[in-house]
């Protein structure tokens, strides 16, 4: 069982439960015992903690439904996902797509989709829980991944790459292949860095895990290096750019804001 990281969903369930309880207290025992003392037309005046309960409560308890059970916006802090994330986008999460969760010890309730292959998940990092990684799902629960010469084999089948020109980099080398890599159904965009040296293995995923990786090939840290993903630490299904700064320029890049995510 994970521990309590009071991150900002923990926080804002604490702050939803004080609210609530004070609401509730005041609508029901509080309020009216209060009234009752008033004198004829007196102004009902809460104490400033109450009123502050009352006005707020029910927009962080909104804020909190949203952000744990619908959507929950996150910002792309690394290469790892380049060309299909840049640093400096952000994205929205879908937080129902793999079931629902509760914001603080993140137990499913209601049980929905699954991961599929190809799916660009943002889940909490399995060695500090703390932090949140983004990465491309590449196998599911059983599957046989290998990796040889900088191709995906999956189940024997060999992720079929087409050549997309070459990728120029901030901060990494001056040329970069860029490919269309297929898996299964799903086509996106990968980054290889042809002066790096293969990092060829083989790898049967664990029941109840995931094995992740970046789309930055050679540039993200990812299941080769930490293992498999846990399905319980599964946040959301990134679908959405709704803005990206481009700080080279200092800018926003409004061509990328709408996009969708896959």
């Amino acid at each position: 069982m994970q521990g309590i990281h009071w991150d900002f969903a923990v926080i804002l369930t604490v702050l939803t439960l004080i609210t609530g309880i004070v609401w509730l207290l005041d609508k029901l025992w509080l309020g009216p015992r209060r009234r009752a003392r008033l004198a004829v037309d007196a102004v009902d005046k809460p104490s400033s903690f109450v009123d502050f309960c009352r006005s707020f409560f029910p927009v962080i308890f909104v804020v909190l439904i949203l952000r744990s059970f619908i959507a929950e916006p996150f910002r792309i802090p690394s290469g790892s996902m380049i060309p299909t994330l840049l640093v400096g986008d952000f994205i929205l999460v879908n937080k129902f797509t793999y079931g629902l969760r509760d914001p603080v010890f993140h137990h499913k309730f209601v049980k929905m989709g699954e991961p599929q292959r190809g799916d660009i998940v943002v889940f909490r990092w399995p060695v500090d829980p703390s932090k949140d990684f983004i990465k491309r799902i590449i196998g599911l629960p059983g599957d046989h991944i290998v990796y040889r010469n900088k191709q995906l084999f999956v189940n024997g089948e060999a992720a079929p790459l087409d050549a997309d020109g070459v990728y120029p980099v901030p901060g990494f080398p001056s040329v970069m292949y860029r490919m269309d890599e297929h898996l299964g159904d799903v086509e996106h965009k990968i980054l290889v860095n042809p002066d790096r040296p293969a990092d060829d293995f083989e790898f049967i995923v664990p029941p109840g895990e995931y094995f992740a990786m970046g789309d930055n090939r050679d540039n993200s840290e990812d299941s080769r290096r930490w293992g498999t993903l846990p399905e319980r630490n599964l946040v959301g299904k990134a679908f959405f750019i709704w803005m990206s700064w481009d700080a080279e320029n200092t800018r926003v890049d409004f061509s990328r804001i709408g996009n969708s995510v896959r």
